[in-house]
Protein backbone atom coordinates (compact mmCIF):
# COMPACT_ATOMS: atom_id res chain seq x y z
CA UNK A 1 0.00 0.00 0.00
CA UNK A 2 1.60 3.28 -1.07
CA UNK A 3 1.53 6.47 1.00
CA UNK A 4 -1.38 8.05 -0.93
CA UNK A 5 -3.50 4.93 -0.49
CA UNK A 6 -2.76 4.82 3.26
CA UNK A 7 -3.72 8.49 3.64
CA UNK A 8 -6.93 7.95 1.71
CA UNK A 9 -7.86 4.96 3.85
CA UNK A 10 -7.07 6.87 7.05
CA UNK A 11 -9.19 9.82 5.89
CA UNK A 12 -12.05 7.47 5.05
CA UNK A 13 -11.92 5.89 8.52
CA UNK A 14 -11.91 9.35 10.12
CA UNK A 15 -14.84 10.37 7.95
CA UNK A 16 -16.89 7.31 8.88
CA UNK A 17 -16.05 7.77 12.55
CA UNK A 18 -16.99 11.43 12.48
CA UNK A 19 -20.28 10.66 10.69
CA UNK A 20 -21.16 8.01 13.26
CA UNK A 21 -20.27 10.38 16.09
CA UNK A 22 -22.41 13.17 14.60
CA UNK A 23 -25.32 10.77 14.10
CA UNK A 24 -24.96 9.57 17.69
CA UNK A 25 -24.97 13.13 19.01
CA UNK A 26 -28.05 14.04 16.96
CA UNK A 27 -29.85 10.86 18.01
CA UNK A 28 -29.17 11.61 21.66
CA UNK A 29 -30.25 15.23 21.20
CA UNK A 30 -33.46 14.05 19.56
CA UNK A 31 -34.30 11.84 22.52
CA UNK A 32 -33.56 14.65 24.97
CA UNK A 33 -35.65 17.12 22.95
CA UNK A 34 -38.62 14.76 22.84
CA UNK A 35 -38.38 14.18 26.60
CA UNK A 36 -38.42 17.95 27.20
CA UNK A 37 -41.35 18.50 24.83
CA UNK A 38 -43.39 15.50 25.99
CA UNK A 39 -42.58 16.20 29.63
CA UNK A 40 -45.00 19.16 29.67
CA UNK A 41 -48.58 17.83 29.68
CA UNK A 42 -50.89 19.93 27.50
CA UNK A 43 -54.68 19.77 27.13
CA UNK A 44 -56.36 18.50 23.99
CA UNK A 45 -57.84 21.49 22.16
CA UNK A 46 -61.61 21.92 21.82
CA UNK A 47 -63.01 21.29 18.35
CA UNK A 48 -64.04 24.49 16.54
CA UNK A 49 -66.65 22.92 14.27
CA UNK A 50 -69.79 25.08 14.15
CA UNK A 51 -71.74 27.79 12.39
CA UNK A 52 -70.38 31.31 12.75
CA UNK A 53 -72.66 34.26 12.03
CA UNK A 54 -76.03 32.51 12.05
CA UNK A 55 -77.83 35.84 11.94
CA UNK A 56 -75.98 37.09 8.86
CA UNK A 57 -77.43 37.14 5.36
CA UNK A 58 -75.78 35.74 2.28
CA UNK A 59 -74.77 32.32 1.06
CA UNK A 60 -72.88 30.47 3.81
CA UNK A 61 -69.22 29.70 3.24
CA UNK A 62 -68.28 26.10 3.92
CA UNK A 63 -64.72 25.90 5.21
CA UNK A 64 -62.78 22.85 6.37
CA UNK A 65 -59.56 22.91 8.39
CA UNK A 66 -57.30 19.88 7.92
CA UNK A 67 -53.95 18.93 9.36
CA UNK A 68 -52.05 18.35 12.58
CA UNK A 69 -51.73 19.84 16.06
CA UNK A 70 -50.71 23.26 14.73
CA UNK A 71 -54.09 23.50 12.99
CA UNK A 72 -55.97 22.03 15.93
CA UNK A 73 -54.49 24.46 18.47
CA UNK A 74 -52.85 21.80 20.64
CA UNK A 75 -52.23 23.08 24.15
CA UNK A 76 -55.24 25.42 24.23
CA UNK A 77 -58.30 24.84 26.40
CA UNK A 78 -60.43 27.80 25.28
CA UNK A 79 -62.52 27.48 22.13
CA UNK A 80 -62.20 31.16 21.26
CA UNK A 81 -58.40 30.89 21.12
CA UNK A 82 -58.17 28.00 18.65
CA UNK A 83 -56.91 28.67 15.10
CA UNK A 84 -60.15 27.24 13.72
CA UNK A 85 -62.36 29.66 15.64
CA UNK A 86 -60.13 32.62 14.81
CA UNK A 87 -60.07 31.68 11.12
CA UNK A 88 -63.83 31.14 10.95
CA UNK A 89 -64.61 34.39 12.73
CA UNK A 90 -62.10 36.28 10.60
CA UNK A 91 -63.74 35.01 7.40
CA UNK A 92 -67.18 35.78 8.78
CA UNK A 93 -66.17 39.32 9.70
CA UNK A 94 -64.50 40.01 6.37
CA UNK A 95 -67.24 38.61 4.12
CA UNK A 96 -70.32 39.41 6.19
CA UNK A 97 -71.54 35.89 5.46
CA UNK A 98 -72.21 32.91 7.71
CA UNK A 99 -69.37 30.38 7.88
CA UNK A 100 -70.08 26.67 8.26
CA UNK A 101 -66.77 25.55 9.72
CA UNK A 102 -65.55 21.95 9.95
CA UNK A 103 -62.54 21.27 12.17
CA UNK A 104 -61.20 17.96 10.84
CA UNK A 105 -57.72 18.21 12.37
CA UNK A 106 -55.97 15.33 14.12
CA UNK A 107 -53.17 15.90 16.64
CA UNK A 108 -50.07 14.05 15.47
CA UNK A 109 -51.20 13.76 11.84
CA UNK A 110 -48.68 13.51 9.03
CA UNK A 111 -49.22 14.10 5.32
CA UNK A 112 -49.89 10.38 4.89
CA UNK A 113 -52.85 10.69 7.31
CA UNK A 114 -54.76 13.31 5.30
CA UNK A 115 -56.92 10.82 3.38
CA UNK A 116 -59.68 10.49 5.98
CA UNK A 117 -59.79 14.25 6.58
CA UNK A 118 -60.03 14.89 2.82
CA UNK A 119 -62.93 12.47 2.47
CA UNK A 120 -64.78 14.27 5.27
CA UNK A 121 -64.17 17.68 3.69
CA UNK A 122 -65.48 16.43 0.34
CA UNK A 123 -68.52 14.89 2.04
CA UNK A 124 -69.27 18.28 3.62
CA UNK A 125 -68.95 19.94 0.17
CA UNK A 126 -66.47 22.47 1.48
CA UNK A 127 -65.85 25.61 -0.57
CA UNK A 128 -62.36 25.92 0.91
CA UNK A 129 -59.98 23.51 2.60
CA UNK A 130 -57.11 24.95 4.65
CA UNK A 131 -54.32 22.42 5.28
CA UNK A 132 -51.50 22.70 7.83
CA UNK A 133 -49.22 19.66 7.80
CA UNK A 134 -45.54 18.77 7.65
CA UNK A 135 -44.10 19.29 11.13
CA UNK A 136 -44.67 15.67 12.14
CA UNK A 137 -43.14 14.52 8.87
CA UNK A 138 -39.97 16.36 9.94
CA UNK A 139 -40.09 14.83 13.43
CA UNK A 140 -40.42 11.33 11.91
CA UNK A 141 -37.81 12.13 9.22
CA UNK A 142 -40.16 11.34 6.33
CA UNK A 143 -38.49 12.03 3.01
CA UNK A 144 -39.64 15.40 1.62
CA UNK A 145 -40.58 13.85 -1.73
CA UNK A 146 -42.71 11.22 0.02
CA UNK A 147 -44.41 13.81 2.26
CA UNK A 148 -45.11 15.98 -0.78
CA UNK A 149 -46.69 13.13 -2.75
CA UNK A 150 -49.20 12.45 0.03
CA UNK A 151 -50.06 16.16 0.27
CA UNK A 152 -50.46 16.61 -3.49
CA UNK A 153 -52.75 13.58 -3.62
CA UNK A 154 -54.94 15.20 -0.96
CA UNK A 155 -54.90 18.58 -2.71
CA UNK A 156 -55.78 17.04 -6.08
CA UNK A 157 -58.73 15.14 -4.60
CA UNK A 158 -60.09 18.32 -3.02
CA UNK A 159 -59.66 20.36 -6.20
CA UNK A 160 -61.38 17.67 -8.26
CA UNK A 161 -64.39 17.98 -5.95
CA UNK A 162 -64.61 21.72 -6.67
CA UNK A 163 -63.04 22.81 -3.36
CA UNK A 164 -60.45 25.60 -3.28
CA UNK A 165 -57.29 24.70 -1.34
CA UNK A 166 -54.87 26.73 0.78
CA UNK A 167 -51.79 25.04 2.25
CA UNK A 168 -49.81 26.66 5.04
CA UNK A 169 -46.39 25.18 4.32
CA UNK A 170 -44.23 23.44 6.91
CA UNK A 171 -43.03 25.79 9.68
CA UNK A 172 -39.35 26.20 10.52
CA UNK A 173 -38.71 23.71 13.33
CA UNK A 174 -35.25 25.19 13.71
CA UNK A 175 -36.87 27.85 15.90
CA UNK A 176 -37.84 25.23 18.50
CA UNK A 177 -35.90 25.93 21.69
CA UNK A 178 -35.43 22.36 23.00
CA UNK A 179 -33.82 21.29 19.70
CA UNK A 180 -30.09 22.04 19.94
CA UNK A 181 -27.29 22.17 17.34
CA UNK A 182 -26.27 20.22 15.33
CA UNK A 183 -29.72 18.62 15.23
CA UNK A 184 -31.31 22.07 14.93
CA UNK A 185 -29.50 22.68 11.63
CA UNK A 186 -30.65 19.34 10.24
CA UNK A 187 -34.24 19.94 11.35
CA UNK A 188 -34.23 23.43 9.85
CA UNK A 189 -32.94 22.15 6.53
CA UNK A 190 -35.49 19.30 6.56
CA UNK A 191 -38.34 21.70 7.35
CA UNK A 192 -37.28 24.05 4.57
CA UNK A 193 -37.01 21.22 2.07
CA UNK A 194 -40.51 19.95 2.86
CA UNK A 195 -41.90 23.50 2.66
CA UNK A 196 -40.16 24.00 -0.69
CA UNK A 197 -41.61 20.78 -2.11
CA UNK A 198 -45.07 21.72 -0.78
CA UNK A 199 -44.92 25.18 -2.36
CA UNK A 200 -43.84 24.00 -5.79
CA UNK A 201 -46.10 20.99 -6.20
CA UNK A 202 -49.26 22.32 -4.53
CA UNK A 203 -49.22 25.33 -6.86
CA UNK A 204 -48.56 23.03 -9.82
CA UNK A 205 -51.61 21.00 -8.80
CA UNK A 206 -53.75 24.16 -8.77
CA UNK A 207 -53.79 24.99 -5.06
CA UNK A 208 -52.50 28.01 -3.17
CA UNK A 209 -49.78 28.17 -0.52
CA UNK A 210 -48.65 30.59 2.17
CA UNK A 211 -45.14 30.26 3.60
CA UNK A 212 -45.40 29.98 7.38
CA UNK A 213 -41.63 29.63 7.78
CA UNK A 214 -40.93 32.91 5.98
CA UNK A 215 -43.76 34.90 7.58
CA UNK A 216 -43.89 33.54 11.13
CA UNK A 217 -40.41 32.03 11.59
CA UNK A 218 -38.56 35.29 12.34
CA UNK A 219 -41.25 36.41 14.82
CA UNK A 220 -41.25 33.10 16.67
CA UNK A 221 -37.47 33.14 16.81
CA UNK A 222 -37.40 36.73 18.11
CA UNK A 223 -40.16 36.26 20.73
CA UNK A 224 -40.09 32.58 21.80
CA UNK A 225 -41.35 33.24 25.34
CA UNK A 226 -44.40 35.06 23.98
CA UNK A 227 -45.28 32.99 20.91
CA UNK A 228 -44.43 29.46 22.13
CA UNK A 229 -46.44 27.51 24.70
CA UNK A 230 -45.20 25.76 27.86
CA UNK A 231 -43.66 22.83 25.96
CA UNK A 232 -41.69 25.30 23.77
CA UNK A 233 -42.76 23.30 20.71
CA UNK A 234 -46.38 24.22 20.09
CA UNK A 235 -47.47 27.88 19.84
CA UNK A 236 -49.02 29.81 22.70
CA UNK A 237 -52.46 31.41 22.37
CA UNK A 238 -50.71 34.51 20.96
CA UNK A 239 -48.77 32.32 18.52
CA UNK A 240 -51.94 30.64 17.26
CA UNK A 241 -53.56 34.06 16.83
CA UNK A 242 -50.64 35.17 14.69
CA UNK A 243 -51.10 32.03 12.60
CA UNK A 244 -54.80 32.77 12.10
CA UNK A 245 -54.01 36.37 11.11
CA UNK A 246 -51.85 35.02 8.29
CA UNK A 247 -54.46 32.49 7.16
CA UNK A 248 -57.44 34.87 6.91
CA UNK A 249 -56.28 37.03 3.95
CA UNK A 250 -54.72 34.03 2.21
CA UNK A 251 -58.02 32.15 2.56
CA UNK A 252 -59.97 35.07 1.12
CA UNK A 253 -57.59 35.12 -1.85
CA UNK A 254 -57.99 31.36 -2.34
CA UNK A 255 -61.75 31.88 -2.45
CA UNK A 256 -61.36 34.67 -5.00
CA UNK A 257 -62.66 37.28 -2.55
CA UNK A 258 -59.43 39.27 -2.23
CA UNK A 259 -56.90 40.15 -4.93
CA UNK A 260 -53.37 38.78 -4.65
CA UNK A 261 -51.59 42.08 -4.01
CA UNK A 262 -53.89 43.04 -1.16
CA UNK A 263 -53.79 39.53 0.30
CA UNK A 264 -49.99 39.60 0.33
CA UNK A 265 -49.92 43.04 1.95
CA UNK A 266 -52.36 42.03 4.68
CA UNK A 267 -50.62 38.71 5.26
CA UNK A 268 -47.27 40.36 5.93
CA UNK A 269 -48.44 43.55 7.64
CA UNK A 270 -51.42 42.25 9.60
CA UNK A 271 -53.97 44.55 8.00
CA UNK A 272 -56.88 42.18 8.54
CA UNK A 273 -59.39 42.59 11.37
CA UNK A 274 -58.25 40.65 14.43
CA UNK A 275 -59.37 40.36 18.07
CA UNK A 276 -58.43 43.52 19.91
CA UNK A 277 -56.44 41.60 22.55
CA UNK A 278 -54.29 40.09 19.81
CA UNK A 279 -53.92 43.52 18.17
CA UNK A 280 -52.76 45.03 21.46
CA UNK A 281 -50.23 42.23 21.96
CA UNK A 282 -48.96 42.76 18.42
CA UNK A 283 -48.60 46.49 18.98
CA UNK A 284 -46.68 45.93 22.20
CA UNK A 285 -44.17 43.66 20.49
CA UNK A 286 -43.83 45.28 17.04
CA UNK A 287 -42.59 48.89 16.94
CA UNK A 288 -44.49 51.03 14.45
CA UNK A 289 -47.73 49.06 14.67
CA UNK A 290 -50.88 51.16 14.49
CA UNK A 291 -54.30 50.03 15.70
CA UNK A 292 -57.66 51.23 14.47
CA UNK A 293 -61.32 50.43 15.15
CA UNK A 294 -63.45 48.41 12.77
CA UNK A 295 -67.18 49.00 12.25
CA UNK A 296 -67.80 45.28 11.96
CA UNK A 297 -70.13 43.69 14.53
CA UNK A 298 -68.95 41.47 17.30
CA UNK A 299 -68.25 37.87 16.39
CA UNK A 300 -70.19 34.84 17.56
CA UNK A 301 -68.15 34.70 20.76
CA UNK A 302 -68.61 38.38 21.60
CA UNK A 303 -65.17 39.51 20.45
CA UNK A 304 -64.31 43.15 19.84
CA UNK A 305 -62.28 43.50 16.65
CA UNK A 306 -59.58 45.94 15.55
CA UNK A 307 -57.33 46.50 12.56
CA UNK A 308 -53.55 46.57 12.81
CA UNK A 309 -50.96 47.84 10.35
CA UNK A 310 -47.39 49.11 10.29
CA UNK A 311 -45.80 52.30 9.05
Amino acid sequence: MNKLTRRTARAARWGVGLSLLTFGVMFAEGRVSLRVINGVPLPEPPNSTGVFGRDLDGTPLKVALLGDSSAAGYGLDKLEETPGTLLAEGLMERTGRPVHFHDLTVVGAMASDLGAQVRQAIAERADLAVILVGANDVVHMVRPSQSRRHLVRAVSSLLDSGCAVLVGTCPDLGTIGPILPPLRHVVRAWSRRIAFEQSIYVVKAGGRTVSLADILGPEFKAHPDFLFGPDRFHPSAAGYERLANVLVPASLAALGLLDDSRATLETYLGGTAIPIAAAAAMAANRPGTELGPTPRPRGRLGRIWATAGRR
